[in-house]
């Protein structure tokens, strides 16, 4: 008994690490929002003229990769504060 108790504590997530692994999709979703309210500020809806990086690089698309980005390091920030905690 004692040994699916310890195993369920392992698994629970602290509030903290629950708050670090939602940043990613949180800022992801924002992106998708910022898009969906100024569709303007998307210049891929409307290329005329623009240049290259004035299609890559729009606010709304790098919230969304800075996201994407966080996403991916987030569970070794967690395993970190799992590490000082535990």
């Amino acid at each position: 008994m004692t040994q699916y108790a310890t195993e369920l504590s392992r698994t629970r997530r602290t509030a903290r690490a629950l708050a670090v692994l939602s940043l990613g999709p949180l800022a992801m979703l924002a992106g998708v929002v910022w898009a969906f309210v100024q569709p303007w500020r998307v210049t891929l809806l409307h290329p005329r003229g623009q240049g290259f990086w004035w299609l890559v690089v729009e606010p709304p698309l790098l919230v969304i990769l800075a996201g994407i980005a966080f996403s991916a390091i987030a569970h070794g920030i967690v395993r970190d504060l799992e590490d000082v905690e535990g």
